[in-house]
């Protein structure tokens, strides 16, 4: 699976951005597309993903009711979108997919099997 992360920029705080995950090689009907992000000098850290044999979204607590998944099957694509950001939000965001991802996991970037390059949000004051 090969994953292609694009829609990252410069944008005000409380503005908005459309990240996109688009993945080929494979179908993913399965697993999970998971979204996290890396501050400079920071871990990565888990944004949001959805499941799909579940048919459930999870989302981090710093980004919940700010940030939506959602997904174009035909077009085996996931999109983060990104509203009221905040300078904190700043951060290169990455893409993920697991083909065993379980609800314990979910959170979890060391159960992700393939990953995306990375796109930049910064999010001035």
């Amino acid at each position: 699976v090969q994953l292609q992360a694009s829609g990252g920029g410069l944008v005000q705080a409380g503005g908005s951005l459309r990240l996109s995950c688009a993945a080929s090689g494979r179908t993913v009907s399965s697993g999970a597309m998971g979204w996290f992000r890396q501050a400079p000098g920071k871990e990565r850290e888990f944004v949001g993903a959805r499941r799909w044999n579940a048919g459930s979204t999870y989302y981090a607590d710093s980004v919940k009711g700010r940030f939506t998944i959602s997904t174009d099957n035909s077009k085996n694509t996931v999109h983060l979108q990104m509203n009221s950001l905040k300078p904190e939000d700043t951060a290169v965001y990455y893409c993920a997919y697991g083909r065993g991802i379980i609800l314990s996991t979910v959170r979890s970037p060391n159960a992700y099997d393939y990953w995306g390059q990375g796109t930049l949000v910064t999010v001035s004051s």
